[in-house]
């Protein structure tokens, strides 16, 4: 193994994948020069003179930087990532295959406007155009080096522009709302616990404490529909206690955590985005901050990039800059010449899961047996034998449980309405990915859009997945909208909002009875107030239209709202700093209670460290970190001696929902979840497990940081590991893992703050798992003074200098110039590479 470490380590090798970056590079399918100019972070600004240049030379580009990604990505989301990594990947090809991601791309193809289409297959050209003279996949990045031991014969297919369009399903899936919640239940629903108990796990939306995005005033919602929660709904659930019941569920919850969490998952995924009008601006135009909260690894999830027309046209109308997707052309999130825009997962409840009633090949359906829709796919497997798999289907969409077996079944039943008792169940799918949408037609259209009506216009088009936007404009307007395909349909259980519980499958009274209408959708345009704060909390406090019932629940929102309301005149630098706000507000309310415990004098050494503490969680030697180290120990530890009977796939992770039950169980002292079920006799309540929670924490971080509370830092805790999706499996050696991987960055902020840097309180440590992928920070007034950073760097290439250049920088809120105008580009550019056509003639 050593022998072969040194071989990878030798400099030819890891250095025969980096781009070209200066010079000129002929390049199949351009018909004019292209200028790619690269900055002190090798960001490239793209100058061509038509669209179709445009993007074609982006595909090229994005290659040069991102094409393991690129190639990884397309094989998650077409299911066929055991062809790539082994056997590694064979559940989560399972999943997806059953789902049909790439099915429903090819289908959304030819659905797509015909500019769409041309210019995705621009981009497919110049993807293909590397592809072609990078020659061997060797050539393309070192990591097709190491998987070269496994796999040695693969060979790299032609981009397509659907591999592009599989990726929004990636995309839609990590960014759905209640998908996992709903199965939860019902198996929560199997245990001793009541149906009461269980829902006090998901209060509703603290309206009083955490204002909604829009506020009465700035939205008014159409009629109540009537197909919705107002419906008739049956008097009572009926549990199920079967065997295949419970199965049924458990092994459709296998399915979903089968999927590779692309984006990421949990309660750290969300975003903060903000926009202030001019006339609350120091520069007296608005501005757009944004930071979406995704999984953090290396490469980073986004990719920075400016694509300009040379001359704005009706046949070359792009000048936008911003972040975009490796494989996806365009750019997601950023601002053109005239509008800025940013994103936060609205996160609506946009899948159901069905019980179904199936015998053999047909399954129940309004009294009568209808045959189920089969399909037979086989998974290639690297250095294995293939997988046959047939995909089961219903009307509502695929079937999950049988498509990966659960590891473990807890308990015997689950709820839904009126499951008979006689038959096998399964468990499918109803998902608004699924369908064929028309997102990528919105990225375009955002791109080109000069004022709020296009801005809407290209809103419309957003099918999935759902996003707050919030929009600003050089002519001094800010705006929201909500966007999505968002089912209509009735709840299944009596005062449960809908898609709460799992439905019946066999009664069609339960299907979803059409989509909301984007005409009803919330929006506000220049709202009174000034200002417009999105950080995945409620959209209205309106039950109509109905969007969810699981939003974020809001802490990070409010603190936004606050900081900026105290502010008359807010600047690009306060916005910035706003980023990087690392106050816990729900901390004093619980220190509070913990204060008034009484503690042997070991423990009281650190309980004294909350005492005057006001919630926040830097990562630095002051006393706050200290003190912030203490309270998520403590924290971590009331969690899991509260809810210890909870399975530990979905116990307490410690985000803003576990925030507002905690607070709730705390005027209930009494409350059956304090009570320790492995202590016969002896019924505890909330003191006995707020002192257990002080002992073990100041034991805890005795063990981890020292004995003295004093010197103890929240950061030391609080690490990063920056680890690639592939080389950081445990099949590979961790020399090679040392390559790819960067680790042990402290960091401070943590679970419900604006500086979001989530940790999961259910696992080991208290080490990061989600956090701002990237911060931007527009300036309509001045678009070359806005700011960006990304979490790690612009290329995807172990060693380049690109690799994670940004890393310190984002880890202490700092940010990079972010050059626009033609003169701040030129200004800004380090390397200049000229793509010209094969039959041009070179410069001297």
């Amino acid at each position: 193994m050593a022998v072969v470490a040194v071989g990878i380590l030798a400099i030819g090798v890891v250095r025969q994948s980096f781009p070209d970056t200066t010079g000129q590079l002929a390049i199949e399918g351009l018909t004019s020069s292209v200028s790619v100019h690269r900055d002190a972070q090798g960001v490239p600004t793209i100058y061509a003179d038509n669209a179709n240049d445009l993007f074609r030379a982006q595909g090229f580009v994005s290659a040069q930087d991102r094409f393991f990604e690129m190639d990884l990505r397309r094989h998650v989301t077409a299911g066929r990532l055991s062809e790539l990594v082994g056997s590694a990947g064979i559940d989560s090809d399972r999943a997806i295959r059953a789902m049909g991601w790439r099915r429903v791309a090819e289908q959304e193809l030819p659905k797509l406007a015909p500019e769409t289409r041309q210019y995705l297959q621009a981009y497919a050209d110049g993807v293909n155009a590397y592809i072609k003279k990078a020659e061997s996949p060797e050539k393309m990045s070192l990591e097709y080096t190491v998987l070269a031991r496994r796999n040695p014969n693969y060979r790299v297919e032609p981009w397509t522009p659907v591999d592009s369009l599989a990726w929004l399903k990636a995309m839609a899936w990590d960014l759905r709302g209640d998908y996992k919640d709903e199965l939860a239940r019902a198996r929560l629903s199997r245990t001793t616990r009541s149906l009461k108990q269980v829902n006090l796990l998901y209060p509703p939306y603290p309206v009083d404490r955490n204002q909604p995005i829009l506020s009465q005033q700035d939205w008014q919602p159409a009629a109540a529909q009537s197909d919705q929660a107002a419906s008739p709904t049956p008097a009572a659930l009926t549990a199920l206690r079967s065997s295949d019941g419970s199965a049924a569920v458990d092994s459709a919850l296998a399915s979903v955590d089968a999927v590779p969490a692309s984006l990421g998952r949990g309660d750290g995924i969300g975003s903060n985005s903000w926009v202030v009008s001019g006339a609350r601006t120091t520069t007296g135009k608005p501005l757009l901050a944004n930071d979406p909260h995704l999984a953090l690894a290396i490469p980073g999830i986004w990719g920075q990039v400016n694509l300009q027309c040379r001359t704005l046209s009706a046949a070359c109308p792009f000048q936008v800059s911003g972040f975009t997707f490796s494989g996806l052309p365009g750019v997601v999130i950023g601002h053109n010449d005239k509008v800025a825009w940013g994103m936060t997962n609205l996160g609506p409840d946009v899948t159901d899961f069905y019980l179904e009633q199936v015998s053999g090949d047909s399954y129940l359906r309004d009294g009568d047996n209808v045959p189920l829709v089969k399909r037979q796919e086989t998974i290639k497997v690297a250095g294995g034998a293939d997988v046959p798999l047939t995909v089961r289907s219903t009307v509502h969409g695929p079937i999950l449980s049988d498509v990966v077996p659960a590891i473990d079944t807890a308990g015997d039943r689950s709820v839904v309405r009126g499951a008979p008792q006689s038959s096998r169940y399964a468990v499918s799918l109803a998902w608004t990915a699924l369908t064929p949408g028309t997102t990528a037609d919105a990225i375009f259209a955002l791109n080109r859009a000069t004022n709020w009506s296009d801005f809407r216009k290209a809103a419309a088009l957003f099918s999935v997945p759902s996003q707050n936007l919030v929009y600003a404009d050089t002519a001094g307007h800010i705006g929201y909208q909500a966007p999505g395909k968002i089912p209509v349909r009735r709840s299944a259980t009596p005062g449960a909002p809908p898609g709460f519980w799992p439905s019946p499958g066999w009664d069609s009274q339960w299907d979803w009875k059409g989509y909301v209408p984007f005409d009803d959708m919330p929006s506000s345009f220049d709202p009174a107030e000034g200002f417009i704060v999105t950080a995945n909390q409620a959209v209205t406090a309106s039950p109509t239209p109905f969007l969810t019932s699981e939003w974020d629940y809001g802490f990070r929102a409010q603190r936004i709202r606050t900081l900026l309301a105290a502010t008359p005149k807010v600047s690009p630098e306060t916005m910035s700093q706003i980023q990087g706000d690392t106050r816990n507000t729900y901390a004093p309310e619980l220190v509070e209670r913990l204060l008034s415990v009484q503690v042997d004098d070991f423990t009281a050494q650190a309980q004294r460290l909350l005492r005057d503490w006001d919630g926040s969680q830097p990562n630095d030697k002051s006393r706050d970190a200290a003190s912030a180290a203490y309270y998520n120990a403590v924290w971590k530890y009331l969690l899991q001696y509260t809810f210890d009977e909870l399975p530990p796939d979905i116990a307490p992770d410690g985000g803003s929902r576990w925030m507002v039950v905690m607070e709730q169980l705390l005027k209930d002292p009494k409350n059956d979840w304090w009570d320790d079920k492995t202590t016969p006799g002896v019924t505890e309540g909330s003191g006995e497990i707020l002192k257990r929670a002080l002992v073990e924490a100041r034991l805890d971080l005795a063990r981890e940081l020292g004995k003295v509370p004093a010197t103890w830092r929240w950061g030391r805790l609080h690490q990063l590991d920056l680890e690639h999706q592939v080389m950081s499996s445990d099949a590979v050696p961790g020399v090679i893992q040392n390559l790819f991987n960067r680790n042990d960055i402290e960091l401070g902020g943590g679970n419900s703050i604006v500086n979001a840097n989530s940790w999961n309180a259910s696992k080991p440590g208290y080490d990061v798992t989600n956090g701002p992928s990237m911060r931007m920070v527009v300036d309509l007034g001045n678009l070359d003074a806005s700011r960006w950073v990304n979490s790690t760097g612009q290329s995807g290439h172990a060693y380049d200098d690109h690799y994670a250049d940004q890393v310190d920088a984002w880890a202490a809120n700092e940010t990079f110039a972010w050059p626009f105008s033609q003169a701040a580009v030129r200004d800004a550019t380090d390397d200049e590479l000229t793509l010209v056509p094969p039959s041009a003639t070179s410069s001297p």
